[in-house]
């Protein structure tokens, strides 16, 4: 944990993610990338010289075996408010749209409603568990299917919430 905790002290100090005060909403997914952003950014809460507060947020597309109790547990463990929204992903992505490649538009629906709940619970940034793998993944995807050399940004700002985030 001690170097996940330094690369990540790093890459907040490096590109300035984090300012006192600030209520960060975790997009927690259950995966090891949001499950390992959570508990280091709880870790470094203890020693970082800006003063933060955390919340997981964790979208329920409702497929029948989507099942958050080990995500509440964990929070609960860590002392993090954990909140879980549930959503019609799977009835719009299968059963009203019946996508044959449904990763983009679940991946679209789930970053709104994200956003969103976010919002809602008075958070001010978005931390997602992104990995190099999925900064390669989205620029080779780019690449192939949008013609394009492009991939996103330590720091994005979302253009349409401008009013809520800042």
């Amino acid at each position: 944990m001690q170097r996940i905790l330094s690369y990540l002290r790093k890459a907040i100090d490096d590109y300035n993610m984090i300012q006192e005060g600030d209520k960060i909403a975790i997009g927690l997914s259950g995966g090891k990338d949001s499950i390992t952003l959570l508990m280091a950014l709880k870790a470094l809460q203890r020693f970082y010289p800006k003063k933060f507060c955390i919340i997981a947020i964790s979208i329920n597309p409702v497929f029948e075996f989507f099942n958050t109790d080990l995500l509440k547990n964990l929070c609960e463990n860590l002392d993090i408010t954990f909140v879980e929204e549930k959503s019609h992903i799977k009835e719009i992505v299968f059963d009203i749209r019946k996508e044959q490649n449904p990763c983009s538009l679940c991946a679209n629906l789930r970053r709104g409603i994200l956003n969103s709940v976010a919002i809602r619970e008075g958070c001010n940034k978005i931390a997602l568990g992104h990995n190099e793998d999925d900064v390669l993944e989205t620029f080779f995807l780019n690449l192939l299917y949008g013609g394009n050399i492009n991939t996103f940004a330590p720091v994005s700002y979302m253009d349409r919430s401008r009013d809520y985030f800042n």
